[in-house]
């Protein structure tokens, strides 16, 4: 016990003794109860006493037990709840990932830097027998019509003009829309592509073994293209129903034993399942265009009645409002019925003989325009063939933009770089930084000129005013009469679309000019075929921080240094 009977803090001199409830003994001695009854009934109270801890004792394990039982079972339902849960994230983030993916489709179109999946993915949508209901709905949504001006033939036809390496990226790009797609269609489309994919993937290895020169005895196992050609032109007119029967015809011809030739039947076989997929593909394209034609029919004329009424009610005939806009929608249903024999009255009507401009006299011509070179009717129209063969062999052909001169601007990187970013609203504290800003640099000489020819960069760039509140502002001047605007900061933005090395970022650097404290020069240097450039700026100190605006990247050709100057601190 720790204790003894000298040194205890219970002043207990017979600590170390054993207990006699003297007392209790003498009155039972004297009730007539003998030594032997006593120790007797103490015997057995001390034996229930026992049976009764006992009892406790099992009660308190049962207890234990079931609340054990019970902790498990709720961290069992807890476990079932949060797998529940994470299998619904994990859909959702499949969900997210598919919309983020069609998103950014939307936006390579619309950018006219579309890829070959892009385009599957935009008409896919319109494949869905209520896709016309859901987009009559939403008409305001811009990024539900891109891609109607593309004309797409059968799906399968993007593979014609693509490498290897383009048909394996597109081929990644399948297997992704497989994995995150969950609509049934959908994912048979898919499906079918990759099959038609996976073909041509074989065939263009083939092709590229076969030109480098490294097949060896394995050839005899590759496929024949004469071989392939005549496989593919017996099946490519077949419809899906011919295409199965012929499968089964000839998985029977290969399990009947007959002596075949069985490397040619499998062949065959693996080119009718391939055919299969595209006559799925063709039977959806189908769709897809009914779809689309439908779907622009509608809005038109909407677009009609629209302008129609709008038409009568600036007029102010509102009796005859109704009858118009159903004489209307009725000329629109008949025109789309007899455009064909529209266009064979117009034919009809046309003669060359009266309508051709009289030929021009070439005595009349001045000396310039006599050596100007001088084509024939044929000659021309062959040209206006060829090119017209050119269009119609374009997977997709993107509208160009026109800037106020009429010239377009499709063929200039540069020029198209600069109209995007002019075509960005200023903020209210932004102006556009004049051009005389721009500081002429002495003669340079590059090591590269002998091979390019130097030329000067655009660029639009923009400078950040605002109000310097300094203790000579804030007693002069105040928010109803504010002090004059000073600089805060740039937005340079320089374009590069034709640099040589893409691999290399241009870069900048500041220079200080004696007899010029409160002025810099800022230079870019970016490399062939590039001079560089350098523009003058206020002296101070930057602000280095992403969170107070400073950006310095290089991405698609445009570089772009944002920064503003650090702002003093003043106390009213």
């Amino acid at each position: 016990m720790m204790y003894s009977a000298e040194d205890n803090p219970f002043n207990d001199a017979n600590l170390g003794q054993k207990f006699k409830w003297g007392k209790k003994e003498e009155k039972e001695r004297k009730g007539g109860l003998t030594r032997e009854e006593a120790e007797r009934r103490d015997a057995q109270r001390r034996e229930e006493a026992m049976l009764e801890i006992e009892k406790l004792n099992a009660k308190r394990a049962e207890r234990e037990k079931q609340a054990a039982l019970r902790e498990e079972e709720e961290a069992r339902m807890a476990r079932l709840a949060e797998s529940a849960q994470m299998a619904s994230w994990v859909a959702k983030e499949d969900d997210f990932h598919l919309e983020q993916a069609q998103r950014r489709a939307v936006i390579r179109v619309k950018e006219n830097r579309a890829k070959p999946i892009d385009l599957l993915s935009i008409n896919l949508k319109w494949a869905d027998p209520n896709v016309i209901s859901e987009q009559e709905g939403k008409q305001d949504d811009d990024d539900d019509e891109a891609g109607l001006e593309i004309d797409l033939d059968e799906p399968y036809t993007i593979f014609e003009d693509l490498t290897l390496e383009e048909t394996e990226e597109l081929h990644q790009d399948i297997q992704m829309y497989l994995e995150l797609e969950k609509n049934d269609s959908n994912l048979d489309f898919w499906r079918s592509m990759l099959i038609v994919c996976d073909d041509k993937l074989e065939e263009l290895k083939e092709d590229q073994d076969r030109a480098e020169g490294t097949a060896t005895a394995a050839l005899g196992i590759r496929q024949d293209p004469e071989e392939r050609g005549r496989i593919n032109s017996m099946l490519s007119s077949k419809s899906t129903d011919d295409l199965q029967q012929l499968q089964n015809q000839v998985r029977a011809k290969l399990a009947s034993g007959e002596p075949v030739d069985v490397e040619y039947w499998e062949r065959v076989l693996k080119a009718i399942v391939v055919w299969r997929a595209k006559a799925r593909l063709r039977d959806m394209h189908e769709a897809v265009l009914s779809n689309r034609l439908e779907y622009l029919r509608r809005k038109q004329r909407d677009e009609a009645s629209r302008q129609q009424k709008e038409l009568l009610l600036q007029t102010g005939d509102d009796s005859d409002l109704e009858d118009e806009a159903q004489d209307t929608l009725d000329v629109q249903d008949k025109a789309d019925g007899e455009g064909k024999n529209a266009e064979a009255e117009l034919e009809a009507l046309y003669d060359p003989d009266e309508m051709e401009p009289a030929p021009i006299d070439a005595a009349n011509l001045s000396y310039e325009d006599r050596r100007l070179p001088i084509k024939t009717v044929r000659e021309h129209l062959e040209e206006v063939v060829a090119a017209r063969r050119r269009v119609t062999g374009q997977l997709f052909i993107p509208k160009t933009r026109h800037n106020e001169h009429g010239a377009s601007t499709s063929d200039n990187p540069a020029e198209r770089m600069f109209l995007q970013e002019a075509s960005k609203a200023l903020d209210v504290t932004e102006e556009v930084m004049d051009g005389g800003d721009e500081a002429p640099l002495t003669h340079q000489t590059y090591q590269w000129e002998d091979k390019y020819r130097p030329r000067k960069p655009r660029f639009f760039n923009r400078v950040h005013t605002g109000f310097d509140w300094n203790k000579y502002n804030q007693t002069h001047y105040d928010s109803d009469n504010p002090p004059p605007k000073t600089v805060q900061g740039y937005k340079f933005n320089i374009f590069y679309p034709d640099l040589i090395d893409k691999t290399i970022a241009p870069t900048y650097k500041i220079i200080k000019e004696k007899g010029e404290e409160d002025t810099v020069l800022l230079r870019f240097s970016a490399g062939p075929p590039y001079e560089d450039i350098a523009f003058r700026i206020v002296n101070r100190e930057w602000e280095y921080s992403h969170k107070r605006g400073f950006r310095n990247s290089f991405d698609r050709g445009v570089l772009q240094l944002h920064f503003n100057f650090k702002r003093l601190r003043y106390r009213k």
